[in-house]
């Protein structure tokens, strides 16, 4: 007899922090189906370890995660981006992305350049130093992300990206049309 889908990671032998939130759950409510806490309760508590693992390189320069996320938006698109669109390529809201654009301006690693026909329009950029700066870091991170998860097979890794390029496509996709 197989095991029901929920207790599976259990039976498997998975031991983590989360195994032991779910069984407190099951002891509490028995009749729950708790699965949906192994997937998203784990995508979590992976997201907030990498998190703080991952802002190493960061600290180090001085930059918090977010800064960090704006840079990198600047320095990929390849091209000057407003505040706005800044605001929706890092998933942040507009008065976040003034308080660090201000701060990333202040110390010389993004320009603002006005709108010639728009005044309240400001487009930017990043200076030669804030290019650096992201071409330096970004090799470090991507040498600790391949490390993290250097612990799954080949295999396991694309089968993880797949899985959850599907769920973020499909989130995406709901939550932007619950939007309009």
């Amino acid at each position: 007899m197989t095991a029901p889908r929920h207790e599976t990671a259990t039976a498997a032998g998975v031991d983590d922090t989360v195994s032991a939130v779910v069984r407190q759950w099951r002891t509490v409510h028995p009749g729950l189906d708790t699965a949906p806490m192994e997937i998203i309760g784990r995508v979590n508590r992976c997201a907030a370890l990498l998190q703080q693992a991952e802002d190493a390189p960061l600290r180090r320069a001085g930059l918090s995660r977010p800064e960090f996320d704006l840079l990198g938006a600047l320095r990929r698109t390849g091209h000057e981006l407003t505040p706005g669109e800044l605001a929706r390529e890092t998933f942040s809201s507009g008065a976040a992305v003034t308080k660090r654009l201000k701060q990333l301006t202040a110390r010389g690693l993004v320009e603002r350049r006005g709108d010639t026909r728009d005044r309240r329009v400001a487009h930017l950029r990043l200076t030669d130093e804030g290019r650096d700066l992201v071409d330096g870091i970004l090799p470090e991170q991507l040498a600790y992300e391949k490390a993290v998860l250097s612990v799954l097979a080949p295999e396991g890794r694309d089968e993880l990206a797949g899985l959850l390029g599907e769920l973020l496509g499909r989130l995406e996709g709901r939550l932007g049309a619950l939007r309009v």
